[in-house]
């Protein structure tokens, strides 16, 4: 065993030790044929129950999750999850329905469905929403599938390009390329908007679709966002709103009241569902009157009063089984259905309030490079010395325990330092993290070797994640 390295169960193992004791077969036993020969490689290990319990509870502990501590990863929105939402979830009603179930036995989760249809269209502004995408990359997707759709059906072909602010969400330029669009970039100005004169030169016939993230990733409202939706609709084009960060937009700004065209919402960020290491994940499309007919389905209908399911009239199909993630969307139904209008508008008054506190208790220390009230987010940068990078300051943030920031996004700021408190965070917990980034700085001028050899804290020292993406160890060997 590796000094430093939790033990592995294997390390308990003995020769007669049993954790289980299975039933007597009841069906015959057979040989495996002959092109599945048994694995000789794989010793399994011979433990006993409280060994295989005291491992797993041992490894459970070393997990970082938002119930343990504050979880700032920024534009990922990793605020705590309320139980009610996991009581909701877990009803007998929703948890043992199968989703094959004809639809006069599962009226309760259609309606369900069709009532969060309706609340995130009055949230947003949209006149339809399909819960069908799985995951917001996934409604990003579809919302660029619905723009493609719409030019086809009017034989609008030579629209090629989507424009995409350098400031957007990572993913985006990958849904352009499924989509069979070529991405161009739109540069940022000085005060971190798109850069209203470049775009206008941008926009031609050619010119599918603007896709913009708003907040942006540096945490900055869009100053000139009804503006560009005009640019693009004048040049025949629509506009993709990126939504994962409507959580600092909740019962004070309405998308499509601003010109978007279609956008995903993120419920496993805004609206409070868990999400991390793949999963679950919920990305419902919402869309205006132009693409609304083109929404994936199936959608939930109302029909003479009884909810049911049906396709929109020139859909772009189905994107995923069934009807999405539904304990997913129970769990957003219940927390929007709690808090209400005065409650959700409250979630991003205290998010974007949170936001700008921690900025101004670091400002000074390290630099904010644009420097203006931010939404629920905002990016300094971790250089607060010349030999200081980035990693090191959040590295370092381990041994204080907290879990590190997004690191090295936006690529548009140098050694990028992206946080993002949530609305869940008290002040005692916001003051906590600025005095460790304000010792960490100043550790940095006094001992700049403490960080690069950082974090000193934790169950293995710093990891080669570079290598460790190129040459992945899947498996252990004993």
């Amino acid at each position: 065993m590796k000094k430093g390295l939790e033990p592995f169960v294997w390390d308990y193992g003995a020769p007669g030790r049993v954790g289980a004791v299975l039933p007597e077969a009841d069906v015959p036993f057979v040989e495996l044929p002959p092109g599945i020969p048994p694995r000789k490689d794989l010793p399994l290990p011979e433990v006993s129950e409280l060994d295989v319990v005291r491992h797993f509870t041992r490894l459970s502990r070393l997990n970082f999750s938002i119930d343990t501590n504050f979880y700032p990863l920024g534009s990922c929105t990793m605020k705590y999850n309320p139980r009610v939402n996991e009581k909701a979830a877990g009803l007998a009603g929703f948890v043992e329905a199968h989703p094959l179930l004809p639809q006069d036995l599962c009226r309760g989760s259609l309606e369900l469905m069709g009532r969060l249809q309706e609340l995130l269209g009055e949230i947003s502004g949209f006149s339809g929403v399909s819960l069908q995408p799985a995951a917001g990359a996934q409604g990003e997707l579809a919302g660029v599938m619905m723009i493609r759709a719409y030019h086809r059906d009017r034989g609008d072909d030579k629209r090629t390009r989507i424009l995409i602010p350098d400031s957007a969400h990572g993913t985006n330029p990958a849904s352009v390329a499924m989509a069979g669009y070529q991405a161009v970039q739109v540069p940022s100005d000085s005060r971190g908007n798109i850069d209203l004169a470049a775009l206008e030169a941008l926009c031609d016939d050619t010119i599918a679709g603007l896709m913009v993230t708003n907040p942006n990733t540096l945490g900055l409202f869009e100053e000139h966002i009804v503006e560009a939706a005009a640019a693009v609709h004048r040049a025949g084009g629509l506009v993709y709103g990126d939504g994962a960060n409507m959580n600092a937009l909740l019962g004070a700004f309405r998308p499509g009241d601003a010109g978007i065209d279609v956008m995903h919402f993120n419920l496993h960020k805004t609206y409070s569902t868990p999400h991390g290491g793949g999963g679950p994940g919920a990305g419902p499309v919402g869309a205006g009157e132009k693409l609304a007919p083109y929404l994936p389905g199936p959608v939930a209908m109302k029909t003479d009063g009884v909810w049911g399911l049906g396709m929109p009239p020139r859909s772009i199909g189905r994107l995923k089984t069934f009807y999405g993630n539904f304990a997913v969307l129970v769990r957003a139904f219940t927390y929007i259905s709690l808090l209400g209008a005065e409650g959700l508008r409250a979630v991003s008054e205290n998010a974007v309030l949170n936001a700008n506190y921690l900025m101004k208790l670091i400002r000074g220390r390290y630099r904010i490079p644009y420097d203006r009230v931010c939404m629920h987010e905002f990016v300094a940068s971790g250089q607060v010395t010349p030999g200081t990078r980035t990693l090191d300051v959040a590295k370092r943030l381990i041994d204080y325990g907290f879990h590190p920031p997004t690191v090295y996004f936006p690529l548009i700021v140098k050694e990028a330092l992206m946080i993002e408190p949530t609305e869940t965070e008290s002040r005692e917990t916001l003051e906590a993290f600025a005095a460790a980034l304000l010792a960490i700085a100043g550790e940095a001028e006094a001992d700049p070797e403490l960080l690069a050899g950082a974090p000193h804290a934790a169950p293995v020292r710093r990891l080669d994640e570079v290598r460790a993406a190129r040459d992945p160890v899947l498996r252990r060997h004993a």
